[in-house]
């Protein structure tokens, strides 16, 4: 799709699909972003966690329009394991509190820079990858603090399809949204 056609796309203005544009890859924080916040344990002590299926296709589909979800978080867990190998994710990070280290070694792998990255995350320890990237999403949920640097935050919840809203604001972006639907609907 053209510039022209992405630009006059009525879900996201012209000023944030021209951020949105120049994003190869998008580090994604997990509890608050790709979930909905909440830790759960078994009584074993197991981490539980609960993923949007919405949000998933989505990181799919980022990837087949040659744009890398990153997965930088600060827990580790055989259930976030899983499912980023369900979803073909293998750019990630985990128990990383300081997250910037990580995010600039994924961008010198990728061969990338800090124009090219976008970001997605809700607390302090998401901050320093959100005001380097070029494009700062964060959930409504996010901390106060957080939100004040988002160039984009998503109608839906944490864990409930704000990650796909941005996947479809990279997509739009990117002009390949209208013809991946097509390919959908076939």
């Amino acid at each position: 799709m053209t510039s022209v056609h992405a630009a006059a796309n009525p879900r996201f203005p012209a000023q944030l699909l021209a951020k949105a544009r120049p994003i190869k890859v998008v580090f994604f924080d997990v509890d608050g972003v790709l979930t909905d916040g909440s830790l759960w344990f078994s009584d074993a002590g197991e981490t539980m966690k609960r993923f949007n299926t919405l949000d998933g296709h989505g990181l799919k589909l980022l990837q087949r329009a040659g744009i890398t979800p990153a997965v930088i978080t600060g827990r580790d867990s055989g259930a976030l394991r899983n499912r980023l190998t369900a979803l073909g994710v293998t750019h990630a990070r985990f128990g990383t509190e300081d997250k910037l280290p990580a995010a600039n070694e994924l961008l010198a792998e990728l061969g990338l820079n800090w124009s090219q990255a976008g970001a997605m995350g809700d607390d302090w320890p998401d901050l320093p990858m959100l005001v380097r990237a070029a494009l700062a999403c964060v959930p409504a949920t996010a901390h106060v603090d957080v939100l004040s640097h988002a160039h984009f935050t998503p109608a839906a919840s944490a864990g409930n399809g704000a990650v796909r809203e941005l996947c479809d604001l990279l997509l739009h972006a990117a002009g390949t949204f209208d013809a991946m639907l097509q390919e959908a609907l076939q």
